[in-house]
């Protein structure tokens, strides 16, 4: 999941291509009009033999705000390697309070960075 989000993060199609599922892969992905993604939180995980899970959320840059993105994903081993199946998503946006950590990673209080 962490490789996938790292390929989104620098735009890596052919990465994320090859590490989808066959069975719903997209013939085409455009990313040009993709957010700045800006963080990843995986909330929890599940592996089994043959099927995983991942609820995960992603934070981005949205305009002059922030948004985020929450996913439960669905992953396969085939060939001893893991491939992204489906996802049940959800998007919102986030708003920090004045005295939270920034999205943006810095460690300073919202009010005093990217306010």
């Amino acid at each position: 999941m962490r490789s996938r989000y790292s390929a989104f993060v620098l735009n890596l199609t052919d990465y994320l291509k090859a590490t989808w599922h066959t069975s719903t892969r997209p013939q085409d992905l455009d990313l040009t009009e993709a957010p700045k993604w800006v963080s990843l939180q995986v909330l929890s995980s599940d592996e089994g033999e043959h099927e995983g899970a991942v609820h995960f959320r992603a934070l981005y840059r949205a305009g002059g705000g922030w948004g985020y993105l929450e996913e439960n994903s669905r992953f396969v081993r085939d060939d001893e390697r893991w491939y992204y199946v489906s996802g049940d998503t959800r998007e919102g946006t986030l708003k920090p309070g004045r005295n939270e950590l920034c999205p943006c990673g810095s460690g300073r209080k919202y009010k005093a960075c990217c306010l």
